[in-house]
């Protein structure tokens, strides 16, 4: 009888102990309840579907980590800081405000053979000659060139008169 009662009382120490064993897997125990784990897995009465969980609590619970552990884990793990200068800093918007000035380049450029008065390659051709016979005057010509054609404008303009619209050329009455 006396090994029956020794079984029965193996039996709820064992389910006691898998009972501490889910709470610890849930991490829900008490340090007397791990310290009671570490000391049934200690001993020889550990059964052998509970073998796997010895290593576990077997570790020396004396055990320190010291007083350099952070030093130790921090100087594995250590990043170092990096200086930056402001010119690496700045380099990004350098370069966009590069990547802009080039755009608006290309797109004053480009905009100029698109300009809507010249409807065709021939009123091109007459705007580069302007250009060409004003590059080749002083400062001093160009101004007066300028001033006479502002003059011929204004003579054009006074010789319309403005009780008669000027109509355009294929608009004129005949005088047939």
């Amino acid at each position: 009888m006396h090994f029956g009662t020794s079984s029965n009382c193996m039996d709820k120490k064992i389910e006691h102990i898998e009972q501490l064993l889910n709470r610890y897997f849930n991490a829900e125990t008490t340090l007397e309840e791990e310290s009671e784990l570490r000391a049934f897995f200690s001993s020889d009465d550990v059964p052998a579907h509970m073998q796997q969980w010895s290593a576990l609590f077997e570790a020396d619970s004396d055990e320190v980590l010291g007083d350099d552990f952070d030093a130790r884990i921090m100087s594995m793990i250590a990043v170092k800081a990096q200086v930056v200068s402001l010119k690496t800093r700045l380099a990004p918007l350098f370069k966009a405000a590069a990547v802009v000035a080039i755009i608006l380049t290309l797109g004053g450029a480009l905009q100029a053979p698109f300009d809507s008065t010249w409807s065709t390659p021939d009123d091109y051709a007459r705007y580069q000659q302007e250009l060409d016979s004003v590059a080749n005057l002083s400062p001093v010509q160009a101004d007066n060139d300028l001033k006479g054609q502002q003059s011929t404008d204004d003579g054009l303009r006074s010789t319309v008169s403005p009780s008669t619209p000027a109509l355009p050329s294929s608009e004129a009455p005949s005088t047939n």
